[in-house]
């Protein structure tokens, strides 16, 4: 599937968005895109609209952008919870990420990140009734 996570890893990951979705009404995707030279901002953007923009009713959703070939990362957090959390927020977790993954720890960066990112939704979006997924867990790729 791709050089940088295998397959168990990958489903690994999947856990990891199900335990950290499991005490908000936040929801988390994952996007590994192979296929962008340049533009990954714009592409970035362009898979948040097409997967999480609007998509929960509290406006709860991340995505994280991965694009391993390019070493590029984009955290876009949809407008309730970017309300919630200032930006250095973001900064901390990507510069994090990116630490990491200049180590080659792909899949450490990107579950400590994912289950890192559950504990802030759980803070400013807790359960307080039925919890419905709103989003697929499964790691979309392109």
């Amino acid at each position: 599937m791709n050089q940088f996570l295998t397959d168990q890893q990958i489903a690994s990951l999947v856990e990891a968005i199900q335990s950290a979705e499991d005490h908000s009404t936040g929801e988390i995707r994952v996007h590994i895109d192979s296929t962008t030279d340049n533009n990954n901002a714009e592409t970035a953007f362009e898979v948040f609209t097409e997967l999480c923009k609007d998509k929960t009713a509290e406006k709860n959703a991340v995505l994280f952008h991965v694009n391993f070939e390019q070493k590029y990362l984009t955290i876009i957090g949809d407008t309730g919870i970017h309300a919630k959390v200032n930006q250095s927020y973001w900064d901390h977790l990507h510069d994090f990420i990116t630490s990491e993954f200049a180590k080659g720890n792909y899949y450490k960066a990107l579950k400590s990140a994912i289950l890192e990112t559950g504990l802030e939704l759980k803070k400013h979006f807790p359960i307080t009734g039925e919890n419905h997924n709103e989003l697929p867990n499964e790691i979309t790729f392109s």
